[in-house]
């Protein structure tokens, strides 16, 4: 399966040229409704492809309404920023970012189309009840493992209660490391899309006085 297959704008399509071919992750999240607006988590290794299965989902969807990136960190947030900023340079879509330093309604928001937030200025914005949050159609949730952190977990854990409550957009959990995706998925009303390849293999083994020994897996 090839980018140039796939019913989105010529945009991404371009973007994407150089690396046409899907991952086995971005195949079976197509296959499970990435594109139908089917909520989804995702669960595949670091450097899967993980972060284009959102892009195409956002992309997707832009033409109808908007789209928020949700992060856990304010440099994770610039960095994306800087990604899907390059990415829509060639298109009709506007993406910006807000990390929460000041809790307020942030009334420029209304005028994107990609809103990368972290949880702390989602959980502003929710609380201050802007009007166009009716208009979000997706919300991605990155690093959706830290549902379980202690710190960032329940504010987190609230987010997604009133999102999946209140507004309805397609869910797109994504996470390298789940130690429950069934029960997660099943709590975010969402299909679990699992794959185990990595573009580099994973060796494990211990290194003492400048020698490594490997271990072969069992």
């Amino acid at each position: 399966m090839d980018i140039s297959s796939l019913p989105l704008p010529a945009y991404f399509k371009e973007y994407y040229q150089t690396f046409p071919t899907l991952t086995p992750i971005q195949k079976k999240a197509i296959n499970a409704g990435l594109l139908h607006h089917q909520s989804l988590l995702i669960c595949a290794p670091t450097a899967s492809g993980k972060t284009l299965v959102a892009t195409m989902a956002i992309v997707n969807l832009l033409e109808q309404g908007k789209a928020i990136y949700l992060v856990p960190l304010k440099a994770l947030a610039h960095e994306k920023f800087k990604e899907f900023q390059e990415l829509f340079k060639n298109s009709p879509h506007k993406v910006t970012y807000s990390v929460g330093d000041m809790d307020s309604p942030s009334s420029y928001l209304a005028s994107y189309d990609l809103l990368i937030l972290t949880t702390e200025k989602l959980d502003s914005l929710l609380r201050h009840q802007v009007p166009w949050l009716p208009a979000v159609k997706l919300v991605v949730i990155d690093e959706i493992h830290l549902l379980n952190d202690p710190t960032r977990g329940p504010t987190l854990e609230i987010i997604l209660t009133l999102l999946k409550t209140l507004l309805k957009p397609q869910l797109l959990g994504l996470s390298a490391t789940i130690g429950n995706p069934q029960e997660l998925a099943k709590w975010l009303g969402a299909d679990l899309v699992r794959d185990s390849w990595r573009p580099v293999e994973l060796k494990q083994g211990i290194h003492v006085e400048g020698k490594t020994k490997f271990y072969a897996k069992k």
